[in-house]
């Protein structure tokens, strides 16, 4: 007899001693079996309401529709595994196993998988989540950051084993090769955001300049799909690992029609993951033909600058005077002063000894002799006093005088002249020591050219035991031609020889042995 069959012929009898009696674990346990023998593994759509997660890790939500709920639960380790995480008002298909909590005497649907019901639901969850990341500032243009011009490294998040690493790295080979550090992740699935968001996180943990350098730049790409194959770019995690990048990021995120949210927070979108590389590097050809352009130009303007500036200097040198205008003045007046100075020093000398003659004249001989004996003191005092200073001054003077007729001297023209001498005489040296290099090394090259020829010629060949036939001037090299020339000449490699033109006959080609003719008036007849 089955556990819940219906004793409806009973119903009216007094209930019986013959009933079985079960405890609360044992009925408990026995509706659990049932539970989960009749159910096993089921799917149930419907919307989500509320949603708990326990400190522990596990989830507890419920799934209900317009009448019923049903109470849905899902482990620590079935919440890691989910590929869409439950979300109040949420549309979805769970997946489960139908078992029974006898402590409470409720039963409920234990969770591993869950699914959006339908685009539209993807869709309104979206929008549900781009309006809270808008409303927190995430989107805004000022915060986005500028692209480097020229990254030295680029650090690209994506699928080792796909087609878009292959293009991404041949459109980088072929615009500007750089340094590229990718960080595989899984692009789809359950494990595709938080992976994404771990390598977004790692990129910028590593250290400028370290054992593995941080890159410049950081490239989330991912070939097209549905927008379930995408869903993993839309989660709030990756959304806000991109936000917090400090490198700049670039999303190259399906086709050019797919939007996920890692667009909005990227500081630069991609249609394509090949047009993320273009937007990664420059052309390296445009810079080097730029480079080259700008090279010209700032040859050609230092060029004009250059030769403008040595233009005004000519100019300038054409309105200065000459130095030999310069000294003219100066050497004529030296000339008249040194002409001037005998006759001078004369006339003062004259004129010093007639105020002394008047001067004694006028004096008595006595007083005469006293004040020249005063004089003479005096004289000699102020000479004993002076001495050193007229010495010293003296000295000055002759030094003076020796500087100046130094460079009276070197303005000269006998000094000129013998400088321009020397000069010339320095120059012919110079000219003869690169005269007798020259010589010396055209002498060389000669000596050299010479032996080539000797190497080269046909002499070497006649001491083969070869020999050279000539016909005057001209070479003979058939004996056709020696047959129809003249004398000949052979020439040896110890001297030539002459031979003479044969002046016989040619020797006739030998006839035949004909029988002789018999004469007539034999007596023998012929055979024939």
């Amino acid at each position: 007899m089955d556990l819940f069959e219906d004793d409806s012929a009973d119903a009216g009898a007094t209930t019986g001693s013959n009933a079985p009696e079960f405890s609360v674990s044992e009925i408990s346990g026995a509706i659990k079996k049932t539970l989960e023998g009749s159910f096993g593994r089921v799917r149930v759509r419907g919307e989500v309401g509320r949603v708990i997660t326990a400190r522990s890790g596990h989830m507890y939500f419920d799934v209900k529709d317009d009448r019923s709920v049903l109470s849905c639960t899902s482990w620590k380790g079935q919440v890691a595994k989910l590929s869409v995480v439950p979300e109040e008002g949420l549309e979805v298909i769970v997946t489960g196993r139908l078992t029974a909590y006898g402590a409470q005497s409720r039963y409920n649907l234990n969770v591993d998988e869950v699914e959006v019901a339908g685009e539209g639901a993807l869709m309104a969850m979206l929008e549900k989540r781009k309006k809270a990341l808008a409303a927190e500032g995430l989107f805004a243009q000022e915060r986005k950051q500028k692209l480097p011009y020229l990254p030295e490294i680029i650090g690209v998040v994506t699928s080792p084993t796909g087609a878009v690493i292959r293009d991404i790295l041949h459109r980088l080979r072929d615009r500007f090769p750089r340094k590229v550090l990718i960080w595989p992740v899984a692009v789809q699935g359950a494990n595709c955001a938080p992976e994404v968001t771990r390598a977004i996180q790692g990129f910028n943990a590593l250290t400028p300049g370290g054992a593995l350098p941080r890159p410049d730049v950081i490239i989330v790409a991912r070939g097209g799909g549905s927008i379930e194959d995408l869903w993993g770019f839309n989660e709030e995690s990756v959304a806000r690992a991109a936000a917090a990048s400090e490198i700049p990021l670039i999303s190259a995120v399906g086709h050019e029609t797919d939007t996920t949210l890692i667009d909005f927070v990227s500081d630069q979108r991609a249609p394509t993951p090949t047009a993320a590389a273009e937007m990664a590097v420059p052309v390296r050809l445009d810079l080097l033909g730029w480079v080259e352009t700008m090279g010209g130009r700032l040859a050609s303007g230092a060029g004009r600058t250059i030769e403008i500036r040595g233009q005004r200097l000519r100019d300038l040198a054409r309105a200065l005077p000459r130095p030999n205008t310069l000294l003219e003045t100066p050497r004529q007046r030296l000339d008249f002063l040194e002409g001037q100075l005998p006759a001078a020093l004369l006339r003062f000398t004259q004129t010093k000894r007639l105020r002394l003659s008047e001067a004694s004249a006028a004096l008595r001989p006595r007083v005469l002799r006293t004040a020249l004996s005063d004089a003479n003191r005096r004289l000699e005092d102020r000479s004993v006093q002076l001495g050193p200073a007229l010495r010293r001054g003296t000295e000055r003077g002759r030094d003076a005088l020796a500087t100046r007729s130094a460079r009276l001297a070197g303005l000269s023209p006998a000094m000129r002249l013998a400088q321009n001498r020397k000069d010339l005489d320095a120059l012919g040296t110079r000219a003869h020591v690169a005269m007798d290099r020259q010589l010396t090394g055209s002498t060389e090259r000669l000596q050299a050219l010479a032996r080539l020829r000797e190497t080269l010629g046909y002499q070497a060949t006649l001491a083969r035991g070869y020999a050279v036939v000539r016909e005057g001037e001209s070479l003979v090299t058939s004996a056709k031609i020696a047959q129809k020339a003249g004398a000949l000449e052979i020439e040896f490699a110890d001297g030539r020889v002459h031979v003479p033109r044969q002046t016989g006959k040619t020797p006739s080609k030998p006839k035949k042995d004909v029988p002789p003719k018999p004469q007539s008036g034999s007596d023998q007849g012929s055979l024939f």
